[in-house]
């Protein structure tokens, strides 16, 4: 457009504003932009058409002059605005252009690659001048100081001391590498880190997952190199930090480049545990072979490499919890051994060829020996302090390394005077009647028990063995031993909380569809009686076959009550009344009293009468929950650990109300029958309420008495078992002690009443809680209304002594079994535990058929009988 065209500015007004705002106008012609964006006149007048005043001039300025179709210029880009100060100068730019200079809305506050690299390049920067800084500081730890342990210290309950043991008990001298074998090198190198000879010492994937799993309370892991490790172990600090983990780090990351691998090698493996108490290839060597390390072979080697991998897991003798019995770990060992041994082929021909990892899978797993006990460990402290420990480990942080780097103050719940009452009344026992030099038949018995506070759950007393130096399975923990009719208060106990099912519903009913049982109830108490589901119809085994109990002695008793069939343990109204209730509630009902489910056999029918193999401290503590009304609290035996006067764990009770106070007390008044007219005569304790029940297992393998009084509940086994045969299995015990048989009436009876009557002595007299009357008298399938019953002793805390005498304690002669296995157990062995007179019968009920105190097991136990299930209790579901 010319400029002869444009329209004339308007005039200004006059006066001095015009004269001012003259003046501040350009000289004419010049195209030069006026302050704020507005448009320029020919004659360099600002368009009073525009902005009519300096609000709307400055607005105008903030969008941009609409008349000429130009935006404001941004800020510090030649135009006037934000960006200038006076004469149109540009802002000094800062250094950090945060929030965003320019910028509107979002764009303002999102960091320019600039920034965001600039930051990155700073912090990478601090990260490596921080790490070199702490890689001057850091010292890198020795192997002989790693290897420096300190002692356990075991107190009584009272506060006395009880043994000082712990780490330090083997042979910890390091050795060179020169002297560990290549084969022992090669194995460890092939199994746990095969790049060890060429990485830099870390594994940053490793330590990532490690941090992540940390974050995420998870499962903590350790470095996975071996320079690692060897920092791990030689720092002494096994605690699960990010701290502990960053030090790690900077020591591996120095030990790999200042350090020779062979030197990191042999630290590694003169640190590492490899359980048993051994830290360092010659201790692990003397511990599981009895040789020095230079003398390892190639299979051996690999056997010991897969230690390092858990060694609780890797032991074939067993370890701590439910997921290290013997067999499972045997089996793991032998996995991790193959795999190592062809392992060490894929990494380096050099290290092993195929012929060689052949030779050696041929030959077979190198089967370590059994592991021995510290010799300060002697008599029954042995099985005090791996008691202890088994629960530390159970029911803490701690592990089992850590407990035998030692340093640690255990405070257990063990009565001194208990425990030597206890241990004296079976030493009294054994010698007035186990001679085993003049009859073969009292070689290898065996003793357990176990003795527990009903009120706090504490295990005040337990007899392990003859000796741990010389008997290494703790017999008051898991043994796989049956308990036989011990276990019946179990079946009367559902049955009067749950009630029988009624015959006209289904197998599933609720309580109120059931009736509840009471102890006068009446069932049939003859001798092979033919066994009848809960609707009445013969129960058929999975052959087809029916099943005929048999009773001890194979007696008939006629129609009895419940009370009187505990009072002299009659198998046929026990194992009907658990058809009647369900095996599964009955089963129920033993968990809640305080027995572990992994130690319960399989739901036959027999399971009523006793298949199952609780360890003594679990049916002390189980019978415990009867004489606290029903209350249930878990058995434990350590009250508090500490390390340097720093508590490092205290127990906490976990009680439940298992069952109702008046069911609890029923039974206790039921049990109380068995004592003062019934089988368990011999566990009386004069003025002081006695309440028990003794138990026998078949072919009289195993024989039991466990019982209470308010104060105390304690359970007593005695069982044969030769640990040297080479396919173990329970013994009969008949004839032994000169005896024709043996019961829970016998021995364990005997025992029991010896050592509670000195427990006791100067306790004052405590009774038991009235039971109150409960369910209803119910005809047990097989029973009839119409006969006159054996009258039945009633509820009270002094039953009537008119009872009927005990039975005869010699079995008569049976037909022999139609099988060499019982129907209900497809599991069992022939000659085993599980074979013919070992507990499993024929339907007949002949020999190894149902007899004795309980009926036949149902299944073998899965542990080898002559190994406790080291932890047990306090090593998790074990016992």
């Amino acid at each position: 457009m010319s400029e002869h065209r444009r329209k004339p500015p308007q005039s200004q007004g006059g006066g001095r504003a015009a004269s001012r705002r003259a003046a501040q106008q350009p000289d004419a012609g010049r195209r030069a932009a006026p302050p704020g964006g507005a448009a320029e006149s020919s004659h360099g007048h600002m368009a009073d058409s525009q902005y009519t005043s300096r609000s709307g001039a400055r607005r105008g300025a903030q969008r941009g002059d609409g008349a000429t179709g130009r935006r404001r210029p941004a800020p510090g880009a030649g135009g006037a605005g934000r960006g200038r100060r006076d004469s149109g100068r540009p802002a000094k730019k800062r250094f950090i252009d945060y929030p965003r200079a320019g910028k509107v809305g979002a764009r303002r506050w999102l960091p320019s690659w600039k920034l965001v690299t600039g930051l990155c390049i700073a912090f990478l920067g601090l990260i490596i001048g921080v790490v070199g800084i702490a890689l001057l500081i850091v010292q890198v730890p020795t192997a002989r100081a790693a290897s420096t342990v300190q002692k356990n210290v075991y107190y009584w309950a009272d506060g006395d001391q009880m043994v000082v043991a712990g780490g330090g008990e083997l042979n910890r001298q390091i050795v060179p590498i020169a002297k560990i074998p290549e084969a022992m090198q090669n194995a460890v190198v092939s199994a746990e880190n095969a790049t060890f000879w060429e990485d830099q010492g870390v594994d940053p994937m490793g330590i990532a997952r490690a941090v992540v799993k940390m974050a995420q309370g998870g499962e903590t892991q350790s470095g996975s190199t071996i320079t690692q490790q060897f920092v791990k172990n030689t720092y002494l600090s096994q605690d699960q930090t990010l701290t502990r983990k960053a030090t790690e780090l900077l020591i591996s990351i120095k030990v790999g480049a200042t350090e020779d691998k062979s030197k990191i090698l042999e630290g590694y493996l003169n640190t590492a545990y490899y359980g048993r108490g051994a830290y360092g290839i010659q201790a692990a060597a003397r511990a599981y072979y009895n040789k020095d390390c230079t003398e390892l072979n190639a299979s051996e080697s690999a056997f010991l490499a897969a230690t390092l991998n858990g060694p609780n897991l890797y032991d074939p003798y067993g370890g701590q919890g439910p997921a290290a019995t013997p067999e499972k770990n045997t089996k793991r060992a032998t996995d991790r051994w193959k795999w190592t041994l062809e392992r060490e082929v894929e990494v380096s021909h050099k290290y092993l060829s195929p012929g060689e990892r052949d030779k050696w899978i041929a030959k077979g797993f190198p089967k370590p020996q059994p592991p021995k006990p510290a010799t300060n460990r002697a008599g029954q402290i042995g099985y005090l302090t791996s008691l202890a420990d088994n629960y530390i480990v159970a029911h803490s942080n701690l592990s089992k390394a850590q407990l035998d780097k030692g340093g640690f103050q255990i405070h257990t719940t063990f009565d001194k005077k208990k425990v030597n009452a206890l241990a004296k009344s079976v030493a009294d026992v054994r010698k007035a009647n186990i001679k085993p030099n003049a009859r073969e038949v009292d070689k290898h018995v065996q003793f357990g028990g176990a003795s527990v506070d009903p009120k706090t759950g504490k295990i005040v007393a337990i007899y392990g063995g003859e000796n741990a130096l010389e008997h290494f399975t703790n017999n008051a923990d898991y043994t796989g031993v049956q308990v036989g009719s011990t276990f019946k208060p179990f079946v009367l106990a559902a049955a009067m909380t749950h009630g029988k099912r009624n015959p006209a519903l289904g197998s599933h009913q609720t309580d109120s569809q059931r009736t509840v049982v009471s102890p006068d109830s009446i069932y049939n108490g003859d001798n092979k009686l033919t066994l009848q589901d809960y609707n009445g119809q013969v129960w058929h085994d999975q052959n087809g076959s029916e099943w005929h109990q048999r009773n001890d002695g194979d007696e008939d008793k006629g129609l009895v009550t419940l009370r009187t069939a505990m009072q002299y343990s009659v198998n046929t109204p026990f194992i009907q009344l658990g058809m009647d209730v369900g095996t599964d509630l009955v089963k129920e009902s033993a968990v809640k009293a305080g027995l572990d489910e992994d130690q319960l056999a399989s739901l036959s029918p027999t399971f009523s009468l006793g298949t199952s193999a609780p360890s003594a401290i679990r049916l002390a503590g189980s019978y415990a929950t009867f004489a606290a009304s029903g209350k249930q609290i878990d058995p434990y035996s350590v009250e508090k650990v500490e390390k340097d006067g720093k508590p490092l764990f205290k127990h906490e009770e976990k009680s439940a109300q298992a069952f109702d106070a008046n069911v609890a007390n029923n039974v206790t008044d039921v049990l109380r029958t068995v004592v003062q007219d019934g089988t368990g005569t011999a566990a009386q304790l004069g003025d002081r309420p006695v309440a028990g029940k003794t138990g026998t297992t078949d072919e009289n393998r195993s024989a039991w008495f466990a019982g209470y009084t308010p104060q105390l509940s304690t359970a007593i086994g005695m069982y044969r078992v030769d640990p040297n045969a080479k396919k173990q299995e329970f013994l009969s015990m008949r004839g032994v002690g000169g005896k024709a048989t043996i019961h829970g009436a016998s021995f364990p009876a005997e025992i029991w009443a010896d050592y509670m009557g000195k427990a006791l002595k100067g306790k004052p007299i405590e009774q038991f809680e009235a039971a109150q009357p409960i369910g209803k008298k119910i005809y047990g399938d097989g029973a009839s209304p119409s006969p006159s019953p054996t009258p039945s002793t009633a509820a009270s805390p002094t039953p009537s002594k008119s009872a009927s005498p005990s039975p005869s304690k010699t079995p008569k002669k049976s037909p022999s079994p139609s099988r060499s296995c019982h129907p209900l157990d497809p599991r069992c062995k022939p000659g085993g535990p599980g074979g013919p007179g070992g507990g499993n019968g024929g339907a007949s009920g002949g020999p190894g058929g149902p007899g004795g105190d309980t009926g036949s097991p149902g299944e073998s136990p899965e542990p080898d009988p002559t190994r406790g299930r080291p932890g047990g209790l306090f090593g998790g579901p074990s016992n």
